[in-house]
């Protein structure tokens, strides 16, 4: 399915992703961009640190990292940065809907247009 392109006027949405599966990071990423979302990637847990203020979302893959680190990592991001959409994709949701906070838990397998519709629904 084509992804489906923003609106003329629309203000461009800013998304980081996280994870360490190439094939996972470079295939939501070219989504993204080719639906007219600004999208970098990192294979780093901490890369979301880079992100810039207007970073409206950030997509974690956590089945990827550790799961102390996903801990620290998705508390740190919501305390810092409360402003930003933090969403989860698993293959084991229940594992980290404990640890999720705020963020959006997304169960895996989860294609791109299901990402990107979650991040539309909840941000202004």
């Amino acid at each position: 399915m084509a992804p489906p392109r923003p609106r003329d006027g629309s203000p461009t949405l800013h998304v980081t992703i996280v994870a360490n599966n190439p094939e996972t990071l470079d295939g939501l990423q070219e989504y993204f961009q080719r639906a007219g979302i600004d999208a970098h990637g990192t294979r780093q847990i901490e890369g979301w640190k880079r992100t810039s203020p207007p970073c409206a979302a950030v997509v974690l893959f956590p089945d990827d990292f550790a799961f102390d680190e996903v801990k620290r990592t998705v508390g740190q991001l919501q305390r810092v940065r409360p402003n930003i959409l933090s969403i989860l994709v698993s293959a084991d949701p229940k594992r980290f809907e404990a640890v999720a906070g705020d963020a959006i838990v997304i169960p895996k397998p989860a294609w791109g247009w299901t990402i990107l519709d979650t991040i539309r629904g909840h941000l202004p």
